[in-house]
C-alpha cells in the first residue's frame, strides 16, 4: 500500500497538516448545507423545474440528489447551482442503501406523502452523534391525518387522508419542523405547528415554499401557519449562507491568528459564535454580508458554551469551538444540550495533548498547548474540529476519516490552503 499527495478529497484520504501558520484572506461561504437538503427534498413537490444558486457538491447533497434520481427526479449540478426537474417523479420508496447514508432522507417523507399520498423510507443514517428519533416526525404527520407505521426498520405512510390540523412539537426540532410544512403545503386546510423550530434554514424552507406558490408563514417565531395549495410551480431560489461552514472558518482564523473574512452570511446568524470569539480575545468585525475575524492567535477562555437550540449556541459549532478552548489559556466549560455523542472528538483531541474531561453531556477543558499527532474523524463537526487543532498544533498532523468531512464541508483542504494553511491531501492507492 502506497500514498500519494492529491489534490482531490476521497472518503479514504487523509489531510496533512504542519500547524503554526497564521491564516489570511477571504472565503466565499454558498449556500448551507442545512438548508440545502430540505430544499432538495422539497423539490419533489414542485410541478417544474427549479434552481438552487450557490451550492457544492458535498457528498451529502450528491446523497439527497441520488434518492430523487431514484424517485424518477431529474437533478444535477450545473453554473454553480443544482437543477431539478421533479415532474417525472412517481416512486414513492427510498431503499436502506440511499437512506442508510444520510440522516436527512427522512425529509423526503413529506414531500412524497404531500405530493403521492403514499411514502415508505428505511431508517435514516448519518453521523453517529446519538439519538435522532424521528418520533416527532411520525406523531405530527399522524396529526396532519396520515397513518404511519413502522416495519421491520421501514417507515410506511399513507397519506390518502392528509389535511390541515394543529401540530404542537414539545421540542422545536428543526427536521420535525420541517417535514411538517413540506407536508402541510399541499394539504388540504389550515396548519398551525407550535414549537415550532426558528433557525434561518427554517425561514428558507418558507420563502422556498412560497416563491414555488405556497402559502406559508411564521417562520423564525415559534408559530408557524401553512394555507395548503393544489399545486406548486418550480422557482428558482437563493438559499441563505452557511452559518455553520462560516464560524468553521472564522474559529479557524480565530485559533491560528492572522485576518479571515467570511463573504456570502448573514452576520446576525452567527452572532452567538462571535460573542464567544470576542470572549476569548479575538478582534471581530460585522458587516451585512459577513464577518472578519483577526488577532495574534493568543486566546483565553471564552468561559461557558451551552447549546440550545436558535438562537442559541448552535451544537453544529460545538466540536470546533471545543478545539478552540483546548489550547485557549484558562478553563472552559462545553455542555451539550442537543445530542450526546457531541464529545466523540475529545477523545481524538486528547491525542494532540488536549486536556479534556467529559462528564455525561459536559466537559471541562484546560486549555494548552497542543501537537501534532495522527487522529481520525468520527463526525462530521468533531473532523472538523481536528482539522481546526491541527492548523493551531505545533508539529504534523494526519486527520482521516475524510469521509464524513466531505458530508458538509467541500474542498475544505483547498479553501484552508487559499488562507495560508499547511495542508495538502493525501490519498491511499494500490
Amino acid at each position: 500500500m502506497k500514498n500519494r499527495a492529491d489534490c482531490r478529497e476521497t472518503d479514504d484520504g487523509s489531510y496533512v497538516i504542519t500547524g503554526g501558520r497564521p491564516l489570511y484572506g477571504e472565503v466565499e461561504i454558498m449556500s448551507a448545507k442545512n438548508s440545502l437538503l430540505p430544499l432538495i427534498a422539497c423539490s419533489v413537490m414542485t410541478e417544474g423545474e427549479v434552481f438552487l444558486s450557490r451550492c457544492e457538491p458535498t457528498s451529502d447533497a450528491e446523497n439527497m440528489l441520488g434518492i430523487l434520481r431514484s424517485l424518477g427526479g431529474i437533478c444535477r449540478f450545473e453554473n454553480g447551482g443544482i437543477y431539478i426537474d421533479g415532474r417525472p417523479i412517481s416512486g414513492c420508496e427510498v431503499g436502506c442503501g440511499p437512506a442508510g447514508k444520510l440522516r436527512s432522507s427522512v425529509f423526503i417523507l413529506g414531500p412524497l406523502i404531500a405530493r403521492l399520498r403514499r411514502a415508505e423510507i428505511c431508517y435514516p443514517g448519518g453521523c453517529e452523534i446519538g439519538p435522532r428519533p424521528i418520533d416527532l416526525h411520525i406523531s405530527g404527520l399522524r396529526a396532519l391525518g396520515a397513518d404511519v407505521r413502522e416495519d421491520g426498520g421501514r417507515v410506511l405512510c399513507d397519506g390518502r387522508n392528509l389535511r390541515g390540523g394543529r401540530v404542537e412539537l414539545p421540542f422545536p426540532s428543526v427536521g420535525a419542523t420541517e417535514n411538517l410544512m413540506m407536508a402541510a403545503a399541499r394539504a388540504p386546510g389550515h396548519t398551525v405547528i407550535l414549537g415550532a423550530a426558528a433557525e434561518p434554514e427554517i425561514a428558507d424552507l418558507q420563502n422556498f415554499i412560497n416563491a414555488c406558490g405556497g402559502k406559508v408563514r411564521g417562520a423564525g417565531s415559534r408559530r408557524i401557519e401553512v394555507d395548503g395549495v393544489s399545486s406548486l410551480h418550480g422557482a428558482s431560489f437563493d438559499p441563505s449562507g452557511d452559518r455553520i461552514a462560516a464560524g468553521t472558518y472564522l474559529i479557524a482564523g480565530a485559533m491560528c491568528g492572522g485576518e479571515v473574512t467570511v463573504r456570502g452570511v448573514d452576520s446576525s446568524h452567527l452572532c452567538r459564535l462571535t460573542e464567544k470569539l470576542r470572549a476569548a480575545g479575538a478582534r471581530v468585525t460585522e458587516r451585512t454580508d459577513g464577518v472578519t475575524v483577526s488577532g495574534d492567535g493568543e486566546l483565553h477562555s471564552p468561559g461557558k458554551v451551552e447549546t440550545g437550540p436558535y438562537p442559541g449556541f448552535p451544537t453544529d459549532l460545538q466540536s470546533p469551538v471545543t478545539a478552540l478552548c483546548a489550547c485557549a489559556k484558562g478553563t472552559s466549560y462545553i455542555i451539550e444540550n442537543l445530542f450526546e455523542n457531541r464529545f466523540r472528538a475529545a477523545q481524538q483531541l486528547i491525542k494532540m495533548g488536549a486536556d479534556i474531561t467529559v462528564c455525561g453531556r459536559a466537559a471541562t477543558v484546560r486549555g494548552r498547548r497542543l501537537y501534532g499527532a495522527d487522529v481520525k474523524a468520527e463526525d462530521l463537526r468533531g473532523g472538523a474540529a481536528l482539522v481546526l487543532a491541527a492548523l493551531e498544533a505545533e508539529g504534523r498532523s494526519v486527520v482521516s476519516g475524510l469521509s464524513h468531512i466531505r458530508r458538509g464541508y467541500y474542498d475544505f483542504a483547498g479553501r484552508l490552503a487559499s488562507l495560508g494553511a499547511d495542508i495538502t491531501v493525501c490519498n491511499k492507492i494500490t
